[in-house]
């Protein structure tokens, strides 16, 4: 995978990527086992074992159950008349006997004597066991399972901690769609007509990539497996492919943490990535590895890429079939040039759909705590441009309803105007003790932010980091948070113009 950019240049840079070493050392070795109609040994009665047998049945399991007494849990389970079939209960103590025929063995056991003999016996039978809660007797452990069957993703901690391992599979369910289990049932069913059609190994890899980009980004309608039958057979006849597929989508202020989980299925499904310069490392890293990145950003006073640039490059790789990722700052919607990208999208008849992401403002009022339409101080909220195309003051707004007094006013891309705002909302009648900030790298670990009044905000700019983005606040909304200690944070020092 490499990583090229569009900035202009002699040469456009490649940046590669270290060359991917063999695989580290491995303290588990994940396996699946097919358990459909074979004996499981499950030694106890006790809640936990219910838990582990209620899991074998529904690997397709024949529980062989020895247990002189069940609990509760034990019970309740085998009251059900869907398990019942499945679980076969006899009213004693294990035997060697019982390991005979069967694939794996499962027992809650307390004496160490009786675990001891447990682990002999499975040895003898050739049979692997596990005793919960005793992970050094264990041949095979149970791990935390994210189920969207026929896939199966398995976690393991090595026992380390289970409950990092749940904390795991939470984040793992949030990104894999329960329509996952749809679409590898459709994969069944496919397969064996993809191979017969397509005979070429490139022809069958490019139909299961466009199979599970649709897999991450839709949900299955009738027909789809007839669709994409005729998919495959259009691939077989030489028709060119239909033209690609363009997402807008939001990257929100730096933080990866930030992002949407429809912006990260996006990253998972894209061919190719375009993104802007703000976007942060971070987030890039979800996107899916083989996925190409180009680097188009636009920096006020920094060589950029031309939109005009852009534009075509997007035409040009929808209509090779590609599903590109237009991955911008914050919002895509919020001063990200997307109406004048959309519109030419559209004019070239490609599809284009657009993520939202948070913007800057939003991670701003974050940071601070503070409600940007805080009943008591605000009716309004603005995000007014900083600079227009020539790099200065926009001329053609109201400022006079943007020195509002009881409006919140955020100001995006205002570095290189910061006096000239606070000069034409004083001369338009704001206070020039209004409270303001101004926000360097927001979400980011180098975040500074700097409090004080309207009247200093041209030298509160100056004081921060020159370069990274900056955000201006103004309004009275922005006192609350020198009220509430935000100028405390582990990012703040005193300065004679303010607080930083």
């Amino acid at each position: 995978m490499a990583s090229v950019s569009l900035l202009p240049s002699k040469k456009n840079e490649v940046v590669k990527r270290p060359t991917a070493r063999a695989i580290g050392p491995l303290a588990t070795l994940p396996l699946f086992f097919k358990l459909e109609g074979s004996h499981v040994l499950v030694a106890g009665g006790t809640k936990a074992a219910a838990w582990k047998a209620e899991l074998l049945v529904a690997a397709g399991a024949q529980v062989q159950l020895y247990a002189e007494s069940l609990s509760a849990e034990f019970q309740t389970l085998m009251n059900s008349d869907a398990l019942l079939e499945h679980i076969h209960w006899h009213r004693h103590k294990w035997t060697s006997l019982a390991f005979k025929d069967a694939v794996v063995a499962v027992a809650d056991i307390e004496n160490d004597d009786e675990v001891q003999a447990f682990c002999r016996a499975g040895r003898a039978f050739g049979v692997p066991v596990n005793v919960i809660d005793k992970p050094q007797h264990c041949v095979f452990r149970f791990g935390s399972i994210v189920n969207r069957s026929p896939v199966v993703i398995g976690i393991s901690s090595d026992g380390s901690s289970p409950i990092l391992a749940q904390a795991i599979r939470r984040r793992i369910e949030t990104l894999i769609p329960p329509s996952l289990s749809d679409w590898a049932r459709i994969a069944q069913d496919l397969r064996g007509q993809v191979s017969r059609h397509l005979r070429s190994k490139q022809q069958r890899r490019m139909f299961w990539e466009r199979f599970s980009d649709l897999a991450f980004t839709s949900v299955p309608g009738v027909g789809a497996a007839g669709k994409l039958f005729a998919d495959c057979r259009q691939q077989v006849s030489g028709i060119p492919p239909q033209s690609g597929h363009v997402t807008l989508v939001g990257a929100g202020p730096g933080d990866a943490e930030f992002l949407t989980l429809k912006a990260v299925r996006a990253l998972q499904a894209a061919d190719v990535i375009l993104y802007d310069d703000l976007v942060s490392d971070e987030v890039l890293e979800l996107a899916r590895r083989e996925a190409k990145r180009m680097l188009v950003g636009k920096r006020g006073g920094r060589k950029s890429c031309r939109q005009e640039d852009i534009n075509a490059m997007m035409i040009k790789l929808a209509k090779a079939g590609k599903n590109v990722v237009r991955l911008k700052s914050g919002d895509a919607m919020v001063f990200g040039r997307a109406g004048e990208e959309i519109t030419c999208l559209q004019d070239e008849g490609i599809a284009v759909s657009t993520i939202p992401g948070i913007t800057a403002a939003a991670a701003m009022a974050a940071s601070l705590g503070i409600s940007l339409t805080h009943r008591d101080h605000a009716r309004s909220v603005r995000f007014v441009t900083g600079h227009c195309r020539k790099g200065t003051l926009p001329d053609d707004l109201d400022w006079r309803a943007i020195a509002d007094p009881l409006a919140t006013t955020i100001f995006y891309m205002g570095r290189g105007t910061a006096d000239q705002i606070a000069e034409t909302l004083v001369a338009k009648g704001l206070d020039s003790s209004t409270p303001v900030v101004a926000c360097a790298a927001l979400s980011r670990p180098s975040e500074k932010i700097w409090h004080g009044s309207l009247g200093d905000l041209g030298a509160g700019v100056r004081a921060l980091d020159q370069n990274e983005p900056i955000l201006i606040g103004v309004g009275a909304v922005f006192g609350l948070g020198q009220k509430l200690g935000n100028a405390e944070s582990p990012n703040t020092e005193n300065a004679s113009s303010g607080q930083l």
